[in-house]
């Protein structure tokens, strides 16, 4: 759940959002969601009790519709698994575009942009995310797309501390929350790459008690720790945080 918002393809719905109340409306129900993807995964029970035994578990859910339904409601289920993956790959492709061209192109490759290039930029930078990601899934081993899955969970768990008590709050030092998200980034893939990528879930024994835990879950609180421990720090020294870019304006329909 912490995770969830934290997704370059959230950040832009919600940036894009026309209210403060509606990202409310949808964090509320994003538990609902979640509880509808653990009754997805009750089909591979079912699988079992048909009978199914798919060459790979990506083909559970198409095996257990070939054998239960008719040829053609198969054929129907089919074209609603193709939809149900194209819908999250291309908001996931648009935000990718919108990042390249306002934080690399229009930031470093050309700030003097007019909208009409930063639109067709971000177009044909969708358009490459698509075919990149296409190319992916047919040319490499299965296994290296659920690797960066796992690996997914982990690492965009640690841009929390950042981009919510950096926003938030000018509690840590800019700084500090950098420091943060590497040491929470290394250990958390260490941990991934121990397991073999086999799970995320790392076991560590504390005063003879062993406790499982999402390995991303002890990374951000190593997160957390070292950017505390170096706002500290950093503040003891004197070193500048960096400055505030927000105005009062900037907050109005929030405000309302």
């Amino acid at each position: 759940a912490l995770a969830a918002f934290m997704y370059p393809h959230t950040i832009t719905s919600v940036l894009s959002s026309s209210s403060g109340r509606v990202i409310k409306r949808n964090a509320v129900l994003l538990p609902a969601y979640t509880f509808l993807l653990g009754l997805i995964a009750l089909l591979g029970y079912m699988a079992i009790t048909a009978g199914v035994k798919p060459p790979t578990p990506n083909s559970t859910v198409p095996g257990l519709f070939q054998a239960i339904f008719p040829p053609w409601f198969s054929g129907f289920s089919f074209a609603a698994i193709a939809i149900a993956a194209l819908v999250p790959a291309a908001i996931m492709s648009i935000a990718a575009a919108n990042i390249y061209t306002r934080n690399i192109y229009r930031e470093y490759l050309n700030p003097q942009a007019t909208p009409l290039q930063e639109a067709n930029t971000a177009k044909l930078a969708s358009l490459i995310v698509k075919f990149g990601a296409l190319a992916f899934v047919l040319f490499f081993p299965l296994k290296y797309a659920i690797n960066l899955q796992l690996l997914g969970g982990i690492w965009i768990l640690q841009t929390f501390p950042s981009l919510v008590f950096g926003l938030w709050k000018r509690r840590f030092h800019h700084g500090a929350l950098l420091l943060g998200w590497a040491g929470g980034m290394s250990l958390g893939t260490w941990m991934a790459v121990d397991l073999k990528l086999k799970s995320t879930v790392f076991p560590v024994t504390i005063a003879g008690t062993t406790y499982p835990v999402f390995a991303g879950l002890w990374a951000l609180l190593l997160n957390l720790v070292l950017a505390q421990v170096f706002t500290v720090i950093f503040d003891a020294i004197g070193m500048a945080r960096g400055s505030d870019q927000t105005q009062a304006n900037d907050y109005e329909e929030a405000e309302a």
